[in-house]
């Protein structure tokens, strides 16, 4: 049975033992970043829990963070499955959409907090680069809008700036879906309405992250892969639809061609992210639960919460499209961390012929402009969540002259800072060009046999492996 909401989901994180709350009291303007951060580094991603701040300077919110992306462990909690299920039940629900139900009243009611009373600055947003960020930012806000043509909501993850209480920047990469619903409002003289939502189902956060086609409403999304429709309500002030158990809710308005500067801001890829003139947003009403619970993602450097949620929800998409829709043999699809979930994509695929591995590679390549700047293809025995075996495909089953290709003048990569500068300055998003390499590590003739023990004496060794005494050396002892 699906996730009601965001507090069922924390108690079942706490119950597995994946949920670490921190009781001292922490300053959201330094320490929350620095104590993300460090978990992040130094704990391994398969033991990283997620993080609840009780206690913070100046708020009574509480803030939760990692709690969708912190291991795939957690993520396949946020999906009720297993590690090795989670393509499956991603697949399972995008083939199968379920339309919202709209209900009357709603928990994201309980609290209504109407013009001058709605202050944006009540949210515990942290400053996530400091001394970098001109102030608090908004990571995991699920943004709702929707095409004035068809009706169709769509809802994206944006960075969303604090400029005041009622006051906020949000910054849109030109090829997400919502830039066409400012685009088209503008076209008729008009502002856009959003709905900023914050701490749902966990279900909710991991499609509003993942790139959809346009026209496809998310929630449509999250019922199937929920295996029941999401519950919505209407806002208060702006004609859109939010989910009915969502801990707190902005409502407000772009304005016609309302734009301001925004950013800079610490982005995925481990750079500051460059600011410009981007839509602001005019807060007309906040609503929330008694007691909210904020969320939060910790971005910036890989390896982060945003990296994993992306790569996971990004890969189910990739790995459907090129075997179900393209009808290539692909057994499995990754998207490294260290490549922020964009920049480094590895594909496996059991080859029946030589022209499958590039047009695998082009086939992700025109899916969508997130993935893989750098491709490559490996066969299917190859683990590539592995880097070691990886490195080894490329090593010994490649040759530079034959097994490298070059496209010119694609998408590029949003907020790549390896962009070329024009006249020392950094070219505009909407003028960037790109390129991508892919390179096929797949075997093109019968190869030797591998030089290792036979199986069956491996598993021997393992089934008795305490009678050896080896162990594995620890900081500090001696052997």
């Amino acid at each position: 049975m699906a996730y009601s909401d965001l507090r069922q989901y924390l108690a079942v994180l706490e119950k597995k033992g994946l949920l670490c709350r921190v009781s001292a009291e922490v300053d959201k303007d330094w320490e929350i970043s620095a104590v993300c951060r460090r978990a992040f580094q130094n704990i391994p991603e398969r033991s990283r829990p997620a993080l609840m701040f009780e206690r913070i300077k100046g708020h009574d919110i509480p803030l939760v963070v990692g709690i969708l992306g912190a291991s795939r462990e957690i993520y396949a909690a946020a999906l009720e499955t297993d590690i090795d299920k989670v393509l499956e039940k991603w697949e399972s629900g995008t083939r199968n959409p379920l339309k919202p139900r709209l209900v009357q009243s709603a928990p994201c009611h309980e609290v209504v907090r109407m013009g001058e009373e709605a202050d944006f600055e009540m949210l515990p947003a942290p400053v996530w680069s400091v001394g970098q960020d001109p102030g608090p930012y908004h990571t995991s806000p699920f943004v709702i809008s929707r095409d004035p043509e068809t009706g169709i909501q769509n809802m994206g993850t944006y960075r969303i700036q604090v400029k005041g209480r009622r006051r906020a920047g949000i910054m849109i990469n030109p090829p997400r879906n919502m830039n066409q619903h400012i685009r088209k409002n503008e076209a008729r003289g008009e502002g856009t309405d959003v709905a900023i939502v914050f701490g749902t189902d966990p279900v909710l956060g991991l499609v509003s992250v993942t790139p959809f086609p346009y026209g496809v409403n998310e929630l449509d999304m999250a019922g199937g892969i929920r295996e029941e429709p999401v519950e919505v309500v209407r806002c208060r002030t702006v004609d859109l639809e939010v989910p009915a158990t969502a801990e707190i809710v902005v409502e407000g308005r772009i304005p016609f061609q309302g734009r301001e500067p925004e950013g800079p801001f610490g982005e995925y890829g481990g750079y500051m992210g460059t600011g410009g003139n981007h839509p602001f947003i005019e807060i007309t009403c906040i609503t929330h639960r008694k007691n909210p619970i904020y969320q939060a993602f910790l971005s910036q450097m890989p390896p982060s919460e945003s990296s994993c949620i992306k790569a996971i929800g990004r890969e189910a998409a990739l790995l459907r499209h090129l075997k179900v829709n393209l009808g290539l043999p692909v057994t499995d699809v990754c998207l490294t961390e260290s490549g922020g979930a964009t920049g480094m994509l590895i594909i496996a695929m059991k080859k029946q012929n030589r022209f499958q591995p590039l047009k695998a590679m082009m086939g992700a390549w025109s899916y969508h402009d997130v993935f893989g700047k750098v491709t490559v293809v490996v066969d299917e025995d190859i683990d590539i969540r592995d880097s070691f075996q990886v490195e080894w495909a490329l090593s010994f089953r490649m040759q530079p002259a034959e097994d490298v290709t070059i496209i010119r003048n694609t998408d590029p990569l949003t907020l790549d800072p390896s962009q070329p500068l024009k006249d020392g300055e950094r070219i505009k998003p909407t003028e960037q060009i790109s390129s991508k390499l892919g390179i096929d590590a797949t075997k093109k003739h019968p190869f030797p046999n591998l030089a290792v023990p036979p199986k069956e004496h491996l598993d021997k060794v393992a089934a008795m492996w305490e009678r050896y005494g080896i162990r594995e050396v620890k900081r500090g002892e001696k052997t």
